[in-house]
């Protein structure tokens, strides 16, 4: 069985990013897999999300036919306001980014480096609507979480000694959370902190571009 084929799923992605999440912390969850975290945050942890387009305190997707289409996420997707829900305008909301209020963002990403260096907003030559927050939130947070695939559709390791897209910031990734494993960002390298179900070393190792260091 190919390496790409073991591991965690979505799911199981976003429930490992969810213990990352501490008592009483701001979080920002951007679009794709970090948006499935919200499903797992720990019981008796109490986390406060936010988003760049203007929300504070956002509760889960609604259920089908209870949608708000004014109440949205960064990602476009319809979303639930709870009691303690804040809204703003967006550039107060930059402002808690770049001010050092938010304590973690989790992020997709095309490409990882051995650095840290995360690509993770444009492919060339195709149609994108923008950058969107990501580079003021890889500047402006205390921590940054990566969740992805550890291999492109092509097979292909994302995990790299350096990006070949456009970078959205250089050395702000903190930990890399894959189908395979986890990750941390570390002088020298890669560091491997935890291997997926039904992953070996060998196999994480195999899939992985970037410099692995003991």
């Amino acid at each position: 069985m190919p390496a790409e084929a073991k591991g965690w799923d979505r799911n199981q992605i976003a429930a490992r990013a969810a213990q990352e999440l501490q008592d009483g912390w701001y979080v920002n969850l951007g679009i794709g897999i970090p948006t499935l975290v919200a499903n797992y945050i720990p019981e008796g942890v109490s986390v406060t999300l936010q988003s760049e387009n203007g929300m504070l305190g956002m509760g889960p997707f609604p259920y089908e036919g209870e949608e708000d289409a004014d109440l949205i996420n960064a990602g476009k997707q319809t979303i639930t306001e709870l009691p303690q829900t804040a809204y703003f305008d967006s550039a107060t909301s930059f402002a808690m980014i770049r001010g050092g209020k938010i304590a973690m963002a989790i992020l997709g990403a095309m490409e990882v480096s051995e650095d840290g260096d995360l690509a993770n907003w444009m492919v060339p030559g195709k149609l994108v609507k923008g950058m969107g927050g990501a580079m003021d939130l890889v500047a402006g947070v205390g921590r940054v979480v990566v969740v992805m695939d550890h291999a492109n559709k092509a097979g292909e390791s994302k995990v790299l000694k350096a990006c070949t897209l456009p970078l959205t910031g250089k050395a702000v990734v903190n930990r890399i959370i894959t189908n395979l494993g986890v990750l941390d960002v570390v002088p020298g390298g890669l560091k491997i902190v935890e291997l997926a179900d039904g992953v070996s070393e060998a196999d994480l190792r195999a899939a992985t571009e970037a410099t692995l260091v003991d």
